[in-house]
């Protein structure tokens, strides 16, 4: 990748530990998926396929994490996480002007004693944790931020360190490097990680060719008159980015740090022939001339002002949902649905590779999903149909899966249920999206023994054994108080301790399996689909394998 550059990257060993280069103000979510995205990403699957085969945990104990909300990076996803749901509409925020943001920051700087180097990091964290809620890591990956030499630049340089632990790989243009100690800090951070720094004589000709995302760092609001060389340059190429034609190549995305390198700070871009970012990652409050941005995608970073400043200043700023370091400014922008795909890059899957018994297929399968640390892997879609002929769809847990048959439980009083009980078949389907893997098993159904649901209800958390009890599933509801008097109810006839009895409404199902497919995405929809079916010979069933088009 990137022949261009790598003969002309000047980069240093890395010498330091990872955790002395993260800041103190990462949250551990963020320091997990650094960690996990420490070694480089050639395909989906280098970093996810267990070796040595990783010790099989039982399907009843992959519980759902309660009431913990968990957050996935990077993401996942385009992803829309938490942040994206506690923006508000940009005509309700706050706009500053030049003279405001240069007060507001000496403030900080001086009676409530935040430091540069600390501003300078919660601002490029900021920047670089609202990337992967639109920029997916999987199409994203070729990060070029390109650094002024001031305080901007310098948020830049702190973004492209986090980006690089969240296993982007970012490239740093830095023409005019700033001789202190905070800045020199900076560089020598990211040479530690072999983050390849770029003159502007080594950027290929189009920048697209080599680069998915351009991080917009050269200028922010304190900086007055014509940008100079080599930044005048620089701003008139990202301005003519959007120009470009790739045919089916997608555009490079350009997201630009507090103001768009080139506008005036507080009319905008004055000309109409500057920088047109995708992205605006506004710092403490959005600078007047985010009025004139008309990209799609606005947030707002910097989680540090205090209350005094926004009581001082009359801010009016969005709240920050859960440990987020970034929020939404404005609706997230409208999508043509018809445009939504992806093409994916996976490992041929052949006849003469998989196992011959599909049960034991799909336990591989299962593990490296487990072990890639999806969340819920053991979730599947169960498809059912009664005497009428209408299908009907829901996601149940698998609980149990071997040569006899995959189980899982529920209310012998449910829809789904009741259709078993007039058309005893189903379907199942499994989809482990990061692996563009998917695995679709039918068969007959009967309900599992007395014991063994037995078993499992007592396994089950006590809140789970209560909440069975407590709901008859598929009813219908006056409201959710009634749901949670019945609850607190059953809560406070247990409070002894005393053993919960399995309600006799609830138990487990097993499908015995007659026919498998699995499925692996692959490039330009020619997917990998091998049926795996139950035919006869020599007066047994064996398992015949045949491949079919996607």
């Amino acid at each position: 990748m990137l022949p261009t550059l790598k003969a002309k990257a000047r980069v240093m060993p890395s010498y330091c530990l990872l955790s002395k280069l993260l800041s103190p103000t990462l949250s551990f979510s963020s320091v997990f998926a650094a960690t996990a995205a420490a070694a480089p990403i050639t395909s989906p699957f280098t970093l996810r396929r267990p070796s040595p085969t990783p010790p099989r945990l039982p399907l009843w104990a992959l519980r759902r994490p309660g009431s913990v909300s968990t957050r996935s990076l990077p993401l996942p996803a385009s992803s829309r996480g938490l942040s994206s749901e506690g923006g508000m509409g940009d005509q309700d925020v706050s706009y500053l002007s030049q003279k405001d943001a240069a007060e507001i920051d000496e403030i900080l700087m001086g009676p409530l004693g935040f430091s540069v180097d600390q501003l300078m990091e919660l601002a490029g964290l900021s920047v670089a944790t609202s990337i992967p809620e639109v920029y997916r890591l999987s199409e994203y990956s070729r990060v070029l931020a390109i650094c002024g030499p001031g305080n901007n630049g310098g948020d830049g340089l702190v973004a492209a360190r986090h980006l690089h632990h969240f296993g982007y790989k970012p490239f740093v243009c830095y023409p005019k490097r700033t001789p202190k100690p905070l800045y020199t800090g900076l560089v020598t951070q990211l040479e530690s990680l072999s983050v390849p720094f770029l003159s502007v004589g080594d950027l290929p000709q189009n920048l697209s060719d080599d680069f998915d995302l351009i991080v917009d760092a050269m200028f922010g609001f304190s900086f007055h008159g014509q940008p100079r060389p080599p930044f005048d340059v620089l701003i008139q190429r990202l301005a003519s980015l959007s120009g470009i034609d790739n045919g089916f190549k997608r555009k490079v995305a350009i997201v630009s740090v507090d103001v768009p390198s080139g506008w005036h700070v507080e009319e905008g871009d004055i000309s109409g022939e500057g920088i047109k970012p995708d992205m605006l990652v506004s710092l403490t409050a959005p600078k007047l001339c985010a009025k004139k941005f008309i990209g799609p995608h606005h947030f707002l970073g910097g989680r540090f002002v205090p209350p005094s400043i926004v009581h001082k200043y009359g801010l009016n700023l969005p709240p920050y949902p859960g440990t987020s370091m970034c929020v939404r400014i404005g609706k997230l922008p409208s999508v043509d649905v018809s445009s939504l795909r992806e093409n994916y890059i996976s490992p041929e899957l052949l006849e003469d590779q998989v196992m011959a018994d599909p049960v034991d297929q799909f336990h591989k399968w299962f593990d490296e999903a487990v072990a890639a640390g999806l969340q819920e892997p053991n979730a599947m879609a169960l498809s059912t149909c009664g005497r009428e002929g209408k299908p009907s769809s829901r996601m149940v847990l698998l609980k149990g899966a071997d040569k006899q048959g995959f189980v899982w439980y529920t209310n012998y009083g449910s829809r789904k249920a009741r259709e078993l009980s007039e058309n005893p078949h189903a379907s199942l389907l499994f989809f482990w999206n990061p692996l563009h893997r998917q695995v679709r098993v039918e068969g007959a159904v009967q309900k599992v023994s007395d014991e063994e649901s037995e078993r499992y209800f007592h396994s089950r958390p006590r809140g789970s054994q209560l909440g069975a009890g407590a709901s008859k599933q598929s009813t219908v509801l006056a409201g959710r108080h009634v749901l949670y008097q019945v609850f607190k109810d059953l809560e406070e006839r247990y409070s002894d301790g005393s053993l919960i009895p399995r309600p006799e409404y609830w138990g487990g199902y097993r499908l015995t399996p007659t026919v498998f497919e699995f499925w692996q995405g692959q490039p330009s929809r020619l997917h990998d689909r091998l049926q795996y079916s139950l035919r006869e010979g020599d007066g047994k069933q064996v398992w015949h394998i045949e491949r079919l088009s996607p």
